[in-house]
């Protein structure tokens, strides 16, 4: 060791006595010389040793004390020895230090280590200093408070100066001995104050009387108490006897008069004239003074050049306007930066770095960094601010804007080196704006090129400001470049990872080089060093530089907080990776779940450099990983490590639009066993006494190792030299800078795992609908074909009982998706721990959908009665006049035979016949539908005062005829209103696009209702008027009930002739079943083609159309299309896809003023598209077709027996018989009217088995004949609109969700559940669209809503008749709504590119006519909605 100093230079030895120091070695104090009596004082080799300990006083708070070692005072214990001691003081010491560590350390060597024994040449009179650093904790620490121990190599008789000199400067000196010597006896006496100072440690050993009387006369003569002498028993243990003197040196430190600072030993000068300052003024006051191009400015002007590229505050100026306006500010800033004069400070500090002595330089900067260090240690602020910052975020309920204050004190409180190197960049950026640049200045870069060259770091990101002074940082590149002759191949290598786990450390060890390492975020900001290649290595590596890249830690915990800290993350792993060769990705744990947050950062960076065509090899160091079986016992968190990856970068293409890209292997180049390293813990037990753990380097040794081999084997051809790498720099931070990283990446996994619940739950729930729908239309059948001989109450008492099973059917699906619900979230590999607070909307959702769907059921089974007892009705009539309708029917056949009449003809006298016979049967009649719907009307209204309105009517018939409008008495009135008659227009228009919303969808209902082949019903009204309640519940602040009563009426007029077209067309169906019949009597005497035409065949086709329905849905979620169906945010993508290709403005405004309506009809389109491909339409027909056939089929054949299995006999008798048993077997399939059977079998004359025979052979007719006619079949459009189960209605039950929309913007809500707490959209829309103007420059407004609340703009409407609110308590009129306040959040680029497309249309579409009002200047915008 003595040798290795004797040999080093200055700043070797600091680094030697640094690493020692870190190791728990004992380090050199007082350096002998070999080649005379003089030593040196080792006081600028310990310079760089700064120390972390925590005080016993300071345990409850927690805090801690930074310092350079050799500036603090301290109490100071040396250890000597006489030459003839046979106790190793050494190995005592070692003892002593290591008291409460797991092991020994051994900072000091001894006769019994390795090594020890060997004889000394140089090494008499080496004084040796190591130091004891409490860690806080009574039970682990020996002492209290801090001390330092020396050391003397050798007997204090060779070394008599050295021993002098400790002895002068110790608390208390340990003389370690076996006997006294007359030489000895000398050396002790001659000392000064020894009662206080001197022990005596004695090895007392066996016989040996006079040794230690030779002790006890020098004790006496000395005048030693007794406490100051410490006898070694032979039988006492070095342990026992190292904690005696434990308490010794305890007992010594309460004077607290005798501490010394290291640096006091000598006399030196006072501190270079720069940092003279610093003590005067707080350092944030003396950095402002003296570096003043660094401050606020610079800072401002960062923000403004992002600003510049993000536009994230345009308010009220127009897009062009804002960005001069910003283009304004920048160069004001500039100029004010460009005249800033150079501070003397700066100057001297220019002066002292440009010396030519390289060696000169070199202590300079050494002196500055040790002088300021020492003005920011003492008062211990930076400590304490760190402390409170932790303790702020440590607390339940954070205080934000406290801990950016904390943040940002921290950041002004912090003064070094690189702050000087910084303001001498800042001041050649800005000085580079003026003509005349000063030569000083202009060789700024060519000085930073060379201490790169040196081994300095050069600043490439601000991590103050988060800004690059990019003709700084390019200039002393390309002077770097030229300097070395343009050969300048780099790799370049970046270390990742969450803040306080070792990534500086970790390059430190790997290269030996000096990044500062600290606990906390001790680097802000990238910073790069240019190690350059050996001329030996170039070759095989192919780089001239090796450039390291040292970044900030991520995830802050203390600054998580802030509002831009993810951004500033996001921005800075996708910079330093883009520059990238090489990422190492530093995980500190075994549990990399804790690195999720970073790791989708790292992963969705990667990405985007596997986009423009860069792919960087990664490393992952897992940290604090040791033991020998750690690689092998890690191997299942590797493998998980890799499907969380994977899952990631599934996503993180999704998002980047890169399908194709489906693992974190197809974006680089990954093995688990070659880029995973596992790396022990740095330190070897409980810090601050902890040594470096020698496993820690021998591992970051192997990996560095690896790391060029890897490097040497994989060259590559083309490799970037600096000029590349520049480009690199100017593209990748533009791009940054442009980037939207708005929305952190844990927001969009929540957004994908939300997604991902939703298709699933969307497949559930369709399951669900569709198993109840299939057991209703049994059901339904059932009731259909319920005997007529029964009595009503018995059809009542069937359908309650019906009503019961299908409660526990829907019961038992409800139970399944709850079982489905609770077991996806318990899956691991869907990301469910993000959306665990959305369980609650599901749990609710099924609760709701399973009310929605008893509901539904009830009221089918309900129709189903009401529809069965009318048909009981109507052929209980049949029957009872059957004799008279036949004779007649049979009176005009033979009539008609003796003349040939065409179909009208024949029509005619059927009606005639009709008309008398049914005279006097009142179920045949035709029904006053206007007045059964204007009875329902009443009875809506009962509790309303309209009653005398609705007397005065008279045929609801007539309403509904002429176009609604709205009336100027169907506005509320306000004082504001009546005051200004436009206002009242607004709103006029805006209730009339109201009203024509309402009625589009109700003669929607009302259509799809008639084309059914069911008698009108009372709930068919009840269920329109409903509709009508719930479109208008959002919109009934602006009306009078007047205006209500109009619609209504309006509604009712309209529906009260459609369903009476429905009814005449029930009544017509009689006549048309006796004209069937009389022509087949006519022509046709075959009665199983009769039987299987009139009654089976109508079956069928009713049987077909109730199953189409489900089945177009299922074909359609099963087949290519189901993506668009699977959630909402799909197809929402969709539909504004299709809308951007067709580039219809009216579209657009359709979609956005009448989105629920826009939706039905797209997606009626689109079944309509999807049913015409391929004849997918026919095809299900024929599937429908194929299966009913079959189960006629089977049921005939079952019917040809009697229940015991014999064969019905074969006569004409036996046919009544096989016809029951059919019905019966197809109870729950189709519906066969009895009448109609009675009226197509009469006068038979056929044998069973021959009917039976006619029936097989007529059924295979009936299917050739319905699928030629499928074929055929060209109307889909009808088709559909006439199901039963209507599958746009399905399809948009699935997707639609709750359909509100913004009061403001028009954005549908996003929530994936009807049943929600509040109304929410993730991105707003420009307000323009919503029809939102400023009424100032008659403008659409571009802010978005969640801007807009935010700040302190105002708006009115009709809903806040018309009076200025802010828009920061919208909640007062819109409660439902959730806008979270985000100025950050910006409109997609869909929503932009539409607005600026469709500007002018669009507002020459809304009402421009505006007066301004007396207050217009604190109201921003208002709502003018409705069209021209």
């Amino acid at each position: 060791i003595v040798a290795l100093f004797l040999c080093a230079d200055s700043f070797l030895q600091q680094e030697m006595a640094l690493k020692m120091s870190m190791c728990q070695f004992s380090v050199p104090l007082v350096l002998p010389h070999s080649n005379n009596s003089q030593s040196t004082l080792m006081v600028w080799a310990l310079r760089d040793i700064v120390k972390e300990w925590r005080p016993h006083e300071m345990s409850s708070s927690k805090g801690f004390v930074e310092d350079n070692i050799v500036q603090t005072e301290l109490p100071f214990f040396s250890f000597v020895r006489l030459k003839n001691c046979t106790l190793s003081k050494s190995q005592c010491l070692n003892h002593i230090l290591s008291l409460g560590q797991y092991n020994t350390n051994n900072m000091f060597l001894h006769r019994d280590m390795k090594g020890g024994d060997h004889e000394r040449k140089i090494s008499n009179g080496l004084v040796e200093v190591c130091w004891y650093l409490p860690c806080g904790r009574e039970n682990l620490d020996t002492f209290p408070k801090p001390i330092a121990v020396a050391n003397l190599r050798g007997d204090i008789g060779r070394s008599i100066t050295q021993f002098s000199f400790l002895f002068q400067v110790s608390t208390a000196t340990f003389v370690f001995l076996d006997k006294v010597e007359e030489n000895e006896h000398k050396i002790l006496t001659s000392l000064q104050d020894v009662r206080s100072k001197l022990y005596l440690v004695v090895n007392k050993a066996e016989n040996a009387r006079e040794d230690m009387m030779t002790v006890k006369n020098t004790v006496k003569e000395l005048d030693l108490p007794k406490s100051s002498v410490k006898i070694k028993d032979p039988h006492v243990n070095m342990v026992r006897f190292s904690e005696k003197l434990c308490v010794t040196i305890k007992k010594s430190m309460t004077n607290e008069k005798m501490t010394i600072k290291i640096e006091n030993m000598l006399d030196k000068k006072v501190a270079e004239e720069i940092a003279k300052g610093i003590g005067v003024r707080p350092i944030p006051e003396y950095k402002n003074k003296t570096l003043p191009l660094q401050g606020v400015n610079w800072k401002k002007l960062s923000q403004l050049e992002m600003e510049e590229c993000r536009l994230k505050n345009c308010s009220e100026l127009r897009l062009e306007e804002y960005k001069s306006e910003l283009q304004r500010q920048k160069q004001e800033i500039i100029k004010k930066l460009g005249k800033q004069k150079l501070t003397k400070a700066m100057n001297s500090f220019i002066e002292q770095s440009s010396e030519q002595d390289k060696v000169k330089r070199d202590f300079f900067l050494k002196w500055m960094k040790l002088k300021l260090n020492a003005h920011l240690q003492p008062a211990m602020k930076l400590s304490l601010l760190r402390h409170k910052l932790t303790d702020e975020c440590n607390k339940k309920e954070k205080d934000v804007k406290e801990i950016a204050e904390l943040d940002q004190a921290l950041l002004e409180s912090s003064l070094g080196i690189k702050h000087y190197m910084r303001e001498m960049g800042l001041i050649y950026e800005f000085s580079s704006q003026s003509r005349h640049t000063d030569d000083k200045i202009s060789r700024l870069p060519g000085l930073a090129a060379e201490m790169l060259l040196d081994g300095y770091p050069l600043e490439l990101l601000d991590g103050d400001a988060s800004n690059i002074p990019q003709r700084w940082v390019t200039d002393v590149l390309m002077e770097l470049h030229n300097k070395v002759g343009e050969k300048s191949r780099l790799l370049v290598l970046t270390v990742l990872g969450v803040q306080s786990t070792g990534k500086s450390t970790l390059l430190n060890t790997m290269f030996g080089v000096q990044f500062p390492v600290s606990s906390g975020r001790c680097t802000r900001g990238a910073y790069m060093l240019f190690l350059r290649v050996g001329d030996d290595m170039q070759s095989e590596l192919n780089y001239d530089f090796i450039v390291l890249i040292d970044t900030e830690g991520l995830r802050s915990p203390c600054l998580a907080q802030l509002e831009d800290s993810c951004e500033h993350d996001n921005q800075l792993a996708t910079f330093v990776i883009g520059l990238s060769d090489v990422t190492i990705i530093n995980v500190a744990m075994e549990n990399s779940t804790e690195m999720k947050d970073f790791l989708q950062i790292a992963t969705h960076a990667f990405l985007r450099m596997k986009e423009i065509g860069k792919k960087p090899v990664c490393h992952f160091v897992h940290q604090n990983v040791g033991g020998v079986s750690a690689h092998a016992k890690n191997m299942t968190e590797r493998k998980h490590l890799l499907d969380q990856l994977n899952e990631m970068t599934k996503i993180a293409a999704e998002m980047e639009k890169q399908p194709s890209i489906k693992l974190f292997t197809d974006v680089l180049d990954y093995d688990l066993e070659k880029n995973n390293w596992n790396i022990p813990g740095l330190w070897h037990g409980t810090p601050p006494m902890a040594p470096v753990n020698t496993g820690y380097s021998e591992a970051v040794a192997e990996f560095k190792r690896n790391l060029l081999e890897t490097v040497k084997r994989d060259k590559s051809d083309h490799v970037s030299q600096i000029p590349e790498f520049l480009e690199w720099i100017r593209s990748l931070w533009r791009a940054v800078k442009f980037e939207n990283f708005i929305f952190s990446f844990r927001n969009t996994l929540v957004a994908h795992a939300y997604d991902n619940l939703c298709k699933e739950f969307n497949q559930w729930e369709w399951e669900f609908r569709k198993e109840v729908s299939r057991w209703k239309t049994e059901t339904e059948m059932e009731i259909l074909n319920a005997e007529n001989e029964s009595e009503l109450h018995h059809l009542n008492e069937m359908v309650k009982s019906k009503k019961s099973e299908v409660s526990d059917k829907i019961k038992e699906q409800q139970k399944i998706m709850d079982q489905k619900l609770q077991e996806y979230f318990k899956r691991k590999d869907r990301q469910v721990n993000l959306i665990m607070k959305y369980k609650t909307d599901f749990i609710i959702r099924i609760e709701g959908l399973t009310n929605e769907i008893q509901h539904s059921a009830n009221n089918d089974l309900d129709c189903a009665r009401e529809c069965k007892k009318s048909s009981k009705e109507a052929e209980d009539l049949q029957r009872k006049h059957r004799e008279v309708i036949e004779e007649q029917v049979m009176k005009l056949l033979r009539d008609c035979k003796k003349r040939t009449l065409s179909d009208e003809e024949l029509e005619e006298e059927f009606e005639k016949v009709w008309a008398a016979v049914t005279v006097n049967i009142s179920g045949l009649k035709e029904q006053d539908i206007s007045a059964r719907v204007l009875d329902q009307l009443r009875r809506h209204f009962v509790n309303l005062n309209v009653n005398e309105e609705l007397q005065k009517i008279g045929d609801l018939k007539e309403f509904g005829k002429d176009p609604f409008k709205a009336k100027t008495d169907h506005i509320k009135k306000t004082k504001t209103q009546i005051m200004n008659f436009f206002f009242n227009q607004y709103i006029k228009r805006d209730l009339q696009s109201l009203a024509d919303s309402v009625i589009a969808s109700c003669k929607r209902f009302v259509e799809d209702t008639a084309k059914t082949d069911r008698d009108y019903h009372d709930s068919f009204t009840k269920d329109l008027l409903d509709k009508v309640d719930e479109s208008l519940k959002q919109n009934c602040k602006k009306c009078k009930p007047k205006f209500v009563t109009d619609l209504k009426l309006h509604v009712c007029g309209f529906a009260s002739r459609e369903f009476l077209h429905m009814h005449r067309k029930y009544l017509k169906q009689y006549l048309t079943d006796f004209i069937d019949l009389y022509k087949e009597r006519d022509h046709c005497q075959r009665k199983g083609t009769d039987y299987v035409r009139f009654c089976i065949k109508p079956a069928v086709e009713e049987y077909i159309s109730r199953s189409l329905g489900v089945n177009i849905v299922e074909e359609i979620l099963t087949s290519c299309h189901s993506p668009e169906y699977s959630s909402r945010s799909f197809f929402q993508y969709n539909i504004q896809k299709e809308l951007l290709q067709k580039d219809d403005f009216e579209s657009f405004v359709k979609y956005i003023t009448r989105y629920k309506i826009f939706v039905k009809d797209w997606i009626f389109q689109h079944v309509l598209k999807k049913m015409s491909e391929g004849q997918t339409l026919c095809k299900l027909k024929i599937k429908s077709l194929q299966v009913i056939v079959d189960k006629i089929t089977k049921a005939l054949k079952q019917s040809t027996k009697h229940s015991d299995g014999t064969l019905l006999p074969d006569n004409q008798e036996s046919i009544p018989e096989l016809i029951n048993n059919m019905r019966k077997y197809l109870n729950k399939d189709i519906s066969i009217s009895v009448e109609d059977e009675k009226t197509i079998l009469f006068q038979i004359q056929s044998t069973c088995h021959q009917f039976t025979g006619s029936l097989f052979k007529s059924l295979d007719d009936l299917k050739k004949e319905l699928k030629e006619e499928f074929s055929n079949s060209g109307d889909i459009s009808e088709t559909l609109k006439k199901l039963p189960t209507k599958p746009q209605d399905e399809l948009f039950k699935q997707v639609f969700g709750c359909g509100q929309q913004c009061p403001f913007c028009k954005v549908p809500c996003e929530a994936g559940v009807k049943e929600h707490k509040k109304h929410h959209a993730a991105v707003h829309r420009p307000q323009g669209l919503g029809g939102y103007m400023n009424i100032e420059t008659e403008e659409l407004v571009e802010r978005l809503c969640t801007t807009n609340v935010h700040s302190e703009t105002k708006f009115r409407n009709a809903d806040t008749e018309w009076k200025h609110h802010p828009f920061q308590d919208y909640a007062t009129y819109y409660p439902e709504w959730h806008i979270p306040p985000d100025r950050t959040i910006q409109a997609s680029d869909y929503w932009k590119y539409v607005f600026s497309c469709f500007e002018l249309l669009y507002n020459k579409s809304v009402a421009v006519a505006v007066l301004k009002h007396p207050h217009s200047n604190k109201v921003k915008t208002v709502h003018l909605k409705g069209r021209r």
